[in-house]
């Protein structure tokens, strides 16, 4: 829709229509500011978005983003948002082959019944004690870190007297986690299911000494101060529409079709130049929210741009027919997949996927994972394909830097989507692709997006889907009061790549209309 002739000067102009742009619309517009939101797809969501990838199948993926753990409730009560999630019944099931026969772990459905998996697995109790004891730390992490992630930043000091405790704080904030993993736990596989929460769209060795992968497992950790990963009802899309009418209602104009182009500004007045199909145009503003990556930001505003962070996944989105039989007899697959159903990614194997993509080949081995919202949540199928038992799955591959894809995107994605397939057919009784539903024109319904066709689609520099690498939730060098200051007094960095930025959380929306509120009330 275009913005209105009429209106040439706005209290916030924000440029960016994904979920943080959205939330820190509805929070202005809500406070009485004048608000104009400036995206430059057809429609608003950003990568937080539900789609019918497949022609003439009434299924609704969430097509990029599809879990939601970092969203405080806060956000939702405040914005008054129309929006659930449901638990999933079942953490996370790994299938692996010992002693010749495949097993596997699954993880959920009571202590009772993950106690003797553990044991199952490995032989004795210790595992599952050691589990036990280093998720228990995680979740009171959790519980004392998420609270403050829509407050201003704590500093360094503050945090850790908040986590109030030493091992904690050591093991999460100052060594690398793979130290941690070796010391508590034995198991190559469960040493593997735990490593992943901190390889997610992170390439980075267990032992990095950046600590780049601590940080994204602090991420994956601390959502909702439990550590819950949950599938939201009516998928991703959902959420997205429910923050736009919430913008709208409040006031906020939702100029969709809009690319801002430059953002001029002194610090106190800013003039955002945007373009349409029919040319180009500029509106003032007070403030300039931007929920684009920094990147992207250094280019509106000319300054020198970071250096962009590259991404390391391999996205895919899979509409069955029905869901595949197991190898491993002794586990249901609704069961299977109804959590994070592991691939190839034992500690080792995971080790051995970074150190040759590290070398500049595609791992022998990719290690995924796979989700299935269906199971959930069925309303994401049309009735006809629900009840003929259709199922959606989502695969997130690691370890797949966007350098990989340089040569020839079309044809190394294929490669890698063939070798991802492979290790999950190793572990299925059938291969995923008899069970594949096929789009009215007759093709599979599979699709492939590298780290190349995520920067192409959605502006990801690199492919990367945090904006940049993660960032520590507690003030660091310039980071300021909120995380979400630039080096212009009256632009704020709203998206993914502010502090405590990453992930579908809204937070740095929030923290970006904070900041602005706290500078002028009303």
């Amino acid at each position: 829709m275009p913005a209105p002739r009429t209106h040439r000067s706005y209290d916030a102009v924000i440029v960016g229509g994904g979920h943080n742009g959205l939330v820190a619309a509805a929070y202005l517009a809500r406070a009485g500011r004048s608000v104009l939101l400036l995206e430059r797809l057809p429609g608003t969501g950003g990568a937080a978005v539900s789609t019918r990838p497949f022609a003439g199948v009434d299924a609704r993926l969430s097509r990029y983003s599809y879990l939601v753990s970092l969203l405080p409730g806060k956000i939702v009560r405040d914005l008054g948002l129309d929006f659930r999630v449901r638990k999933r019944t079942v953490s996370s099931y790994t299938p692996v082959e010992r002693a010749g026969r495949p097993t596997g772990l699954l993880v959920g459905g009571g202590e009772e019944r993950t106690r003797d998996a553990f044991a199952r697995l490995t032989g004795g109790e210790g595992e599952y004690e050691s589990w036990r004891r280093f998720h228990a730390m995680t979740r009171s992490v959790a519980e004392r870190v998420f609270p403050t992630l829509t407050q201003p930043l704590p500093t360094r000091s503050e945090l850790r007297r908040r986590v109030d405790d030493e091992e904690a704080w050591r093991t999460l904030f100052e060594e690398p986690i793979g130290a941690a993993i070796e010391e508590r736990f034995h198991d190559d596989l469960v040493r593997g299911v735990v490593l992943t929460d901190a390889l997610i769209g992170t390439f980075a060795d267990a032992h990095d000494a950046s600590l780049k992968q601590n940080r994204c497992f602090l991420y994956h950790v601390i959502g909702g101060g439990t550590g819950d990963w949950d599938v939201p009802v009516g998928g991703m899309g959902a959420f997205t529409d429910a923050l736009a009418d919430a913008a709208r209602s409040a006031g906020a104009v939702l100029a969709t079709g809009h690319e801002a182009v430059r953002i001029d500004t002194d610090g106190r007045h800013a003039e955002v130049t945007y373009r349409t199909a029919d040319g180009e145009d500029t509106v003032a503003a007070r403030h300039v929210l931007v929920g684009a990556s920094p990147q992207r930001l250094a280019e509106l505003t000319g300054d020198t741009a970071p250096d962009p962070a590259e991404g390391a996944q391999l996205k895919v989105n899979m509409l069955l027919e029905r869901l595949p039989r197991l190898r491993d007899t002794s586990v249901d697959p609704r069961e299977a997949f109804a959590g994070t159903f592991h691939i190839a990614e034992g500690y080792d194997q995971l080790a051995a996927a970074h150190a040759r993509a590290a070398a500049g080949e595609l791992p022998a081995a990719p290690p995924s994972e796979i989700y299935c919202h269906s199971l959930t949540d069925p309303s994401i199928l049309g009735p006809d394909l629900a009840e003929r038992g259709f199922q959606t799955l989502t695969l997130f591959g690691l370890h797949t830097p966007a350098r990989l894809f340089a040569r020839d995107n079309d044809s190394v994605r294929e490669e890698l989507l063939k070798a991802t397939l492979a290790q999950l057919d190793a572990h299925l009784a059938e291969p995923i692709t008899d069970c594949l539903a096929t789009d009215a024109d007759g093709r599979p319904c599979l699709e492939a997006k590298s780290p190349l066709d995520l920067e192409r689609d959605l502006g990801l520099p690199g492919g990367n889907i945090f904006h940049r690498e993660l960032a520590w939730p507690h003030a660091q060098d310039g980071t300021g009061r909120w995380g979400v200051e630039t080096r212009h007094a009256n632009v704020l960095l709203c998206g993914a790549g502010a502090v405590r930025g990453g992930g579908v959380s809204g937070v740095p929306g929030h923290n970006a209309a904070m900041a602005v509120l706290e500078t002028e009330p009303a």
